[in-house]
């Protein structure tokens, strides 16, 4: 049955390219391999999400006023009755109570957006445990981290909207952290707000951005995000048949098609259920925002909650100089930090990249154990966003369990400078350690379960060989030794590079293979040809393109 809808698809795109010439590139297109391992579905994960979210969000704006006009609220929700409230709050009641479907829709909008948000991070932490930001897909890279730069500022801009008491908490921290850059703080505050916190424009203002400026830059970073992927092709784990040259995978159509179809109905599926099932942000529960009150247990979504954190862990410091306040407690954890943090992640690849000075193509994907100073840095960077994230809630952490808040506070100040530390170590030696078995199942095989005595009566587990498949997977990995000092005198940059790469690369687990083995190996794992120049190609009549 699939042949058949196969070669029907092929022979209307033959007759459609005898008048279109564009009908051609539609069947490469639909012949272009795709990725069969479920781990690279976490990218198509996010893509749908985001999907859900534009097609709900359209639906809402429809009904959402950002105006910041006060009006009494007159609805059926009874305790809010008689309040004064601005029509962003009230058109969120309204939608809420009085729209058919209007809260399904607002709560599936709200379980998207966090789905989306999750889906990009882990979709990046993927792609950074196996290594699959090297040469040559280092934009591809930057632009998925600033889609995911991009789904925090939306998920902020959205949640702020309804202008309720929790979501004005929040605003209420964004202008601090605002206010906080020393000099222009005061200037920019102004220009956002027009005026004085709370102002009158910064719901319109968010609403042009959330439904305007940012949903169209992240279509066009997706749109630029997926060229890339056709035009670069796909990483693949070390497989039989599958080396650092090919692209191994299911085609387009119909086999990805399907599966990919199958997928987004089941986010759907699963957004709906969740928006049905589970309550998110209610906001006739917080009340309308009023700049003299402050939400109780006010915890942000958590893809800002780690700046929460920062916030409460960070000691009261602040400077006066030349007349001007230096709010460090609020300067270093919400504007330093997370501007280090991204500023790293933009430059990981080509620091990688300098301290391996490796200059070639990579298509293999790494298997996380083999990369130990890699897997360390990225699982200390989770520790270290996981403590954070935990103390942005210290005081329900410290109300439930009957802890001192301050106690609390000491307790996150520490974890968060020793625990990536531990966690660094603690991981650099469990990846040692599973390299370590994956060299004795290639010296001895499986066990195998059964129980054997010897002529002597001693006892011993049998072992059973590894498959083919088995033992490539182990056997194919790009792990290049340290590069050895030259003699004599280095600069200071070179010394520093080849200190990196001892301290990068030095901690490993050889596998046994022999000679032969080894040079299959290394037949499998080198780079592609490097592209020609286009005058050399050129010259021999050749047409010029990259390597593949």
């Amino acid at each position: 049955m699939k042949e058949k809808v196969r070669d029907a698809a092929l022979t209307g795109f033959v007759a459609l390219d005898r008048r279109l010439p564009a009908a051609e590139a539609a069947k490469a297109l639909l012949r272009k391999a795709f990725p069969d391992h479920w781990s690279f579905l976490l990218g198509e994960l996010a893509l749908y999400s985001f999907a859900v979210l534009v097609l709900t969000g359209s639906y809402l704006t429809l009904f959402f006023d950002p105006s910041m006009t006060q009006s009494v609220y007159a609805g059926p929700y009874e305790p809010l009755r008689g309040l004064r409230m601005s029509q962003a709050y009230l058109s969120t009641l309204q939608l809420s109570f009085e729209v058919r479907g209007g809260l399904l829709i607002r709560q599936v909008h709200h379980w998207a957006a966090l789905v989306f948000v999750a889906a990009i991070a882990v979709h990046m932490l993927r792609i950074f445990f196996t290594g699959a930001f090297r040469r040559p897909r280092e934009v591809n890279w930057i632009v998925g981290l600033t889609l995911f730069a991009l789904s925090l500022l939306e998920g902020f801009a959205g949640y702020s909207l309804p202008d309720d008491l929790l979501s004005g908490t929040g605003m209420r921290t964004a202008n601090s952290i605002v206010m906080s850059i020393p000099v222009a703080g005061t200037y920019l505050s102004s220009f956002i707000w027009r005026g004085a916190f709370p102002g009158q424009l910064i719901i319109p203002r968010l609403y042009v951005v959330h439904v305007l400026f940012v949903p169209g830059v992240l279509i066009a970073l997706v749109t630029v995000h997926l060229m890339l992927v056709v035009y670069l092709k796909h990483t693949h784990w070390a497989e039989r048949g599958r080396t650092n040259r090919n692209a191994v995978g299911q085609p387009m159509f119909p086999q990805f098609v399907t599966k990919s179809t199958g997928l987004f109905l089941m986010v759907f599926g699963a957004l709906t259920a969740l928006a049905a099932l589970a309550q998110v942000n209610p906001v006739w529960a917080y009340g309308p925002y009023r700049a003299d009150q402050v939400a109780t247990d006010a915890q942000p979504d958590w893809y800002v909650g780690f700046l929460e954190g920062a916030l409460r862990v960070m000691p009261p410091w602040e400077t006066v100089l030349w007349g001007h306040t230096f709010m460090w407690n609020v300067l270093i954890p919400t504007v330093v930090l997370p501007g280090a943090l991204f500023a790293g992640l933009y430059l990981y690849p080509f620091l990688e990249k300098w301290v391996a000075g490796d200059r070639s193509e990579h298509h293999l994907a790494d298997r996380p154990r083999n990369q130990a100073a890699r897997t360390a840095l990225g699982v200390a960077g989770i520790v270290f966003y996981a403590v954070l994230l935990a103390a942005g809630g210290n005081d329900v952490i410290a109300y439930s369990f009957r802890v001192s808040v301050n106690t609390l506070t000491w307790i996150f100040r520490i974890a968060v400078i020793l625990g990536p530390v531990l966690a660094y170590w603690v991981t650099r030696r469990i990846c040692l350690a599973l390299q370590a078995h994956d060299r004795k199942l290639l010296a001895e095989g499986h066990e195998s379960g059964n129980v054997e005595q010897d002529v002597q009566g001693g006892l011993s587990e049998g072992h059973e060989a590894l498959s083919a498949g088995h033992s490539y997977r182990l056997m194919v990995r790009e792990l290049p030794l340290p590069e050895a000092r030259p003699e004599g005198q280095l600069p200071r940059r070179q010394r520093l590079r080849l200190a990196l790469n001892s301290w990068y690369y030095r901690d490993r687990v050889e596998i046994p293979v022999t000679p032969e083995q080894r040079r299959a190996v290394e037949e499998r794992t080198a780079a592609p040809p490097e592209p020609e120049e286009p005058g050399e190609a050129a010259g021999r009549g050749e047409p010029a393109g990259r390597g593949t």
